[in-house]
C-alpha cells in the first residue's frame, strides 16, 4: 500500500497547511502501525514521517488525500490493534453475518415482546440500520438505531429518533405493523422496511432491488447469527 505525501509549503493558508502538517503526521503514523502489523517490531523513533515511495499530491486534491489519509490511519490502527492481540484477520466488523452484542440488547428483548416479532430479527435489523450507533443518521432523512424517517418516526409516537429507546419501540412496532400486513412473511416485512410496503404490495414478494434483496438477507444473517450466540430460539418462525 502507497500513501500520499502533502509537503507543507510557505504559499499554503494557514489552516490548509496545519492540514497538511496533521496528514504528515497521520502517513507516519500509518507506515509505523504497518510495520507493527507486517514484523511486530516497532521501527525505531528515528525513522522517517514519510514513506520513502511517498509522491506530491496536486494542490487540488488537497482534501481528496486528507481524506484517504485519515481513513488508512483508521484502517492501519485496525490492523495493528488485531495483529498485536493474535486477532484474526476478520474482524466482526467486517463480517456480513457475525453476532454481535450490544447495550442494547435488554430493549430490544422488550420491545420485541411487546410487540410481537422476533428479538433476534429486530436486533439483526439493527445492526444492518445503524450498525448500533444511536447517533446514526442517512443522507435521506432517517435517523436513529432503527433509522425512522421523520414521518415515520410522528406517525409511530416516536418524539427523539436519536433516543435509543424510541428509536427501538418504534422500530420494533413498526416492523410488527409490515409482519401484519403481509400475513408474518418476515422476508417481505423486512423489505417493506426497506423500500416501503407499496413497493413488497407492488412485486408480490420482496422487490426486485439489489439493495433491499441484500438487506434482507443481511438482516437475516445478523439475526441467525446472533440466535445461535445467545440461544434464542426461532419461536416466530423466521423463515420465509
Amino acid at each position: 500500500m502507497s500513501t500520499i505525501a502533502i509537503a507543507p509549503t510557505a504559499s499554503m493558508p494557514e489552516d490548509e497547511l496545519a492540514i497538511a502538517q496533521r496528514v504528515r503526521q497521520l502517513q507516519g503514523l500509518i507506515e509505523q502501525t504497518r510495520q507493527v502489523s507486517i514484523s511486530g517490531v516497532a521501527p525505531e523513533p528515528a525513522a522517517t514521517a514519510v514513506p520513502a515511495d511517498a509522491t506530491q499530491a496536486p494542490a487540488g486534491d488537497f482534501a481528496t488525500a486528507l481524506q484517504a489519509a485519515t481513513a488508512a490511519d483508521s484502517s492501519s490502527l485496525s490492523a495493528a490493534s488485531q495483529a498485536t492481540a493474535g486477532v484474526g484477520s476478520a474482524s466482526e466488523g467486517t463480517s456480513t453475518t457475525g453476532a454481535v452484542s450490544s447495550e442494547y440488547d435488554p430493549l430490544i428483548e422488550q420491545a420485541a415482546a411487546r410487540y410481537g416479532v422476533d428479538p433476534a430479527v429486530l436486533h439483526g435489523l439493527i445492526q444492518q440500520e445503524s450498525g448500533f450507533d444511536p447517533s446514526a443518521q442517512s443522507s435521506a432523512g432517517a435517523s436513529g438505531l432503527t433509522q425512522l424517517m421523520p414521518g415515520t418516526a410522528a406517525s409511530l409516537g416516536v418524539a427523539n429518533p436519536l433516543n435509543p429507546a424510541e428509536s427501538i419501540e418504534g422500530g420494533a412496532r413498526y416492523l410488527s405493523q409490515m409482519m401484519s400486513r403481509f400475513g408474518g412473511n418476515t422476508e417481505d416485512a423486512l423489505a417493506a422496511y426497506n423500500a416501503g410496503p407499496g413497493a413488497v404490495q407492488q412485486y408480490g414478494g420482496v422487490p426486485p432491488y439489489t439493495e433491499t434483496q441484500s438487506y434482507v438477507q443481511k438482516v437475516l444473517g445478523y439475526a441467525e447469527a446472533y440466535r445461535q450466540a445467545s440461544g434464542t430460539p426461532n419461536s416466530l418462525g423466521v423463515a420465509a
